[in-house]
């Protein structure tokens, strides 16, 4: 199994030694993981990588060597009711019963309801349709149902309906070394161009150096500045939660923005802007960035673009405190206004099918706020943009 994960690595470019992989197997045999799962992950991840920018493929590739395998030594001791620990009711409602289930009326009383539940609940709660729970049909819990919810305790979105997430999630960065699937991405961005020459001269100019030779009566060398895309871009990329399901479609644009321009400055944000993002989503609770900063320092004349799937509840737009995982001083459109009369060049690209916008309230109120610049991430959306992003 230890010669599977090393190749794996190897596979994924991860770049491990064979020195390193012998080392792992000595601590192996000291006995310094205790024949914990947990403590192994760490021991390896220790030994085998150098460089935190393989962090995510040594998760990925670890996750997929050594699926199924189970913490017993953490089992045997656990004092928690294995009932507690599993959800083992995913509650399945047909259309009808969903319809049948209505909201508790709007934000305010769906969080001030939150807010009783927690002072009156005592002890775990599974089904039913009041407290905080799994497999019911309350606004608050996991793996129930509810139009407008609470989500506590839940691995992942299933009906993607709620409106707020009581967890801490852990979302990863995009790989910049992606090869395209689709070449055409970066044939697209290749038009987003405005070339000058700028910057020391280190290019020889031929013409000037022939004129200057021939006058001269001796080789006289002219240089100029390398003619250079001049172009400045600044991305906004939507991660984590919906957007796991286009993480490959926004990886590939990434990689192609990375190469296409010198002039490329990037962030993260989940679902709506608000006044903070981060360049590294491993730490993007304890190393962000005042969105106020970037609009500062970045000046008018770049070109933003946002990559999002703009698909949430309307009020991580609309509301104060309705960001899903924190409590937002202003509206997420607020933001999102600020961006627009600070860059007039703004576009969206949303990842998912334009036909399938008008399902989703919240694709009509960034759409609305983006001033109608938002466009499928298409060869023919992509084209649009650029369009609009040179006028």
């Amino acid at each position: 199994m230890f010669a599977t994960f090393f190749r794996a690595l190897k596979d994924a470019r991860v770049p491990v030694t064979l020195k390193e992989y012998l080392t792992l197997l000595e601590a192996m045999d000291a006995d310094v993981a205790g024949g914990r799962v947990e403590d192994f992950y760490y021991l390896s991840r220790a030994v085998l990588v150098k460089d935190e920018r393989y962090l995510d493929r040594f998760d990925g590739v670890f996750g997929h060597v050594f699926k199924g395998l189970d913490l017993m030594s953490e089992a045997e001791t656990a004092e928690i009711p294995e009932d507690w620990l599993k959800a083992l009711s995913h509650l399945h409602l047909t259309d009808e019963e969903k319809a049948e289930i209505e909201a508790l009326g709007g934000w305010d009383e769906i969080m001030e309801a939150l807010r009783k539940r927690l002072e009156e609940q005592k002890e775990r709660h599974q089904g039913g349709n009041k407290w905080i729970g799994t497999g019911g049909t309350s606004p608050f819990g996991a793996y129930g149902y509810n139009p407008a919810g609470i989500r506590i305790g839940q691995k992942e979105s299933r009906h993607r309906r709620a409106i707020k997430v009581w967890d801490k999630r852990e979302f990863r960065d995009l790989v910049g070394d992606v090869e395209l699937g689709v070449r055409n991405i970066k044939v697209a961005l290749r038009r987003l161009r405005r070339f000058a020459r700028e910057g020391a001269a280190e290019e020889l100019d031929l013409d000037r150096t022939i004129e200057g030779s021939a006058r001269k009566g001796y080789l006289d060398l002219a240089l100029r500045p390398a003619r250079r895309n001049a172009v400045k871009v600044l991305m906004f990329f939507d991660v984590g939660g919906s957007m796991d399901w286009h993480v490959q479609t926004a990886e590939e644009l990434f990689s192609a923005a990375r190469s296409e321009f010198k002039h490329l400055e990037y962030y993260y944000f989940h679902n709506c802007l608000y006044e903070s993002v981060w360049r590294n989503n491993a730490r993007r609770w304890s190393e962000t960035i005042p969105t106020w900063q970037v609009l500062n320092t970045y000046p008018s004349d770049y070109k933003v673009i946002f990559v999002g799937d703009a698909s949430m509840s309307p009020y991580e737009i609309t509301h104060v405190g309705g960001a899903v995982e924190h409590m937002n001083e202003e509206a997420g459109g607020t933001w999102l206004q600020r961006v627009m009369a600070t860059y007039p060049q703004t576009v969206w690209l949303n990842p998912v099918p334009e036909q399938h916008w008008g399902y989703t309230p919240s694709i009509g109120l960034v759409q609305r706020l983006v001033e109608g610049r938002m466009f499928p991430m298409t060869l023919g959306g992509l084209d649009d943009a650029i369009r609009t992003l040179m006028r």
